[in-house]
């Protein structure tokens, strides 16, 4: 069903990178642009794709070194000024110069990060379970707690080690992410099905598949922390509470840095992976928030 209602498309970018993305919705609709996190692809805003395709045109990425985007070799392509320019250069690409900008968990990240150093290509921000990054590396110098549930980024660091574990037992690690009593998707979530599972081991079990995703951190320590803190359009910051790897004092905090309105919802029982665990509800609110924003400019 979903591959009907998306289409797969290739784009060649400046850095010579090709980068695979799915689309719904018409062409010369108004951009909205999906940033996945880690381990996942294009595949974790299925729910959004079609949800909103009726009022946007709608680009799900696989972000570089994912999937069937290409994986540059070397751990200093994947440093957060690349992945940074890969939006603006996406952006082109794709004929807008401005979009409705949505990551969750390291595509957060990056959202986060593309919308302090591109403003005016951002016109509203919504991330999911990922914190400013500022909040996100002062807070994580004084909570050990959150410096253990991060202990992942440390574990990355390693060559070839890290791959190597995600493989193990049918790549048994990858699939306890999701469905798990600790890291998964809850009784009360909409939890991934055998297809869903099977998609996720399809693409990471490519040959090399694991190298590029996990690149993206090992360059993580020589990028932070940020000169350019602030956040200037409407943000909205979505959290399932039940996150196995980020608190969510994290999320209050982020307050600070946005100079606009900002609105945070916090679902008590959703865990993570929130756009796949409560879709409905997530949908909602992404419609609430885009569309009190343009009542707002009209007033």
């Amino acid at each position: 069903v979903l591959y009907k209602t998306v289409t797969p498309w290739c784009m060649l970018v400046d850095s010579g990178l090709r980068f695979h993305y799915v689309a719904a919705g018409e062409r010369g609709k108004p951009l909205m642009l999906l940033l996945h996190g880690f381990p996942e692809f294009w595949y974790s805003w299925r729910h959004q794709l079609r949800e909103f395709k009726s009022e946007y045109r709608v680009v799900a990425l696989d972000l570089r070194g994912y999937g069937e985007t290409d994986a540059p070799p070397h751990k200093e392509n994947y440093k957060l000024d690349c992945l940074i320019a890969d939006i603006k250069d996406i952006l082109e690409s794709l004929g807008y110069n401005k979009c409705v900008l949505i990551g969750h968990d390291w595509g957060g990240m990056i959202a986060w990060l593309v919308a302090i150093c591109y403003p005016e290509m951002v016109t509203k921000l919504i991330v999911v379970n990922f914190p400013h990054p500022s909040v996100f590396t002062e807070y994580i110098l004084r909570h050990p707690s959150q410096l253990i549930k991060s202990g992942y980024y440390f574990f990355f660091q390693m060559p070839w080690f890290p791959e190597f574990m995600f493989t193990l037992n049918d790549f048994k690690v990858l699939k306890s992410l999701f469905t798990s009593q600790a890291t998964g998707i809850g009784r009360k979530g909409c939890r991934l099905t055998a297809e869903d599972i099977e998609a996720y081991l399809y693409v990471f079990s490519q040959p090399g598949a694991l190298t590029g995703p996990i690149n993206h951190y090992r360059t993580l320590f020589s990028c932070l922390p940020l000169q350019h803190h602030e956040v200037i359009m409407p943000t909205l910051l979505l959290w399932g509470e039940r996150d196995a790897f980020m608190e969510v004092e994290m999320a209050e905090i982020t307050r600070i840095y946005v100079k606009n309105h900002f609105r945070l919802t916090i679902l008590s029982e959703a865990s993570h992976w929130l756009q796949q665990d409560q879709p409905d509800i997530v949908n909602k609110l992404i419609w609430t928030f885009l569309k009190e924003e343009t009542k707002r400019k009209r007033e």
